[in-house]
């Protein structure tokens, strides 16, 4: 998923002031606290155009943030959910949030992958797709298996904006290619 710049640079804030006002414990914190932010405004969607809308101001929005989060997220936190929205992007928060954990597994050297079948993997499979990964990487590797039956065999993974193929279909696609672009010598007619 691409992340815009503003979304990205509220996120790169959000991550400065919890490195700057505790390390690690407050980075995960403030992980857990966007993430909630970011499924409250996915699951409800009343609340989402609540604070997206133009229509309502930004002090009503600032009173019902405050009035939810108060006490259950740290105080920076919150103060910077309040800019957010007074700044009229609200829109952004559930990309802040994404783009908040991209940026906590790249400075853990960690990347999220999206690994797809043709099957169920069992956790023997899994820890080897896991294993293969991380090598040609160089990277930790969260990975997030799941299923496709349209593939008839092999398996694709997303790695951000990179796919890696190696499915039976792709092959088959691959190996096409090669055949008619290849300069195969004629047979001769009888």
């Amino acid at each position: 998923m691409r992340t815009s710049i503003v979304a990205r640079n509220y996120a790169e804030t959000l991550f400065a002031l919890a490195q700057r006002n505790g390390g690690d414990p407050t980075v995960d914190e403030y992980g857990v606290a966007i993430r909630e932010v970011a499924t409250l405004l996915t699951e409800e969607p009343r609340i989402r155009y609540f604070l997206e809308t133009p229509r309502v101001d930004a002090d009503a929005k600032k009173r019902a943030i405050r009035g939810s989060f108060a006490g259950r997220v740290p105080d920076l936190f919150l103060r910077f959910l309040l800019v957010v929205v007074e700044k009229r992007r609200a829109a952004t928060l559930r990309e802040v949030a994404a783009a908040y954990h991209e940026i906590v597994d790249e400075v853990r050297g960690r990347v999220r992958a999206r690994v797809t079948l043709a099957r169920e993997a069992d956790a023997a499979l899994q820890l080897e797709i896991r294993t293969s990964l991380e090598r040609m990487l160089g990277k930790t590797v969260l990975p997030e298996f799941e299923v496709d039956r349209s593939l008839v065999g092999g398996v694709v993974v997303h790695v951000g904006d990179r796919v890696l193929d190696g499915s039976v279909r792709n092959r088959v696609v691959e190996l096409r290619r090669r055949l008619l672009a290849a300069d195969l010598p004629r047979r001769k007619a009888v």
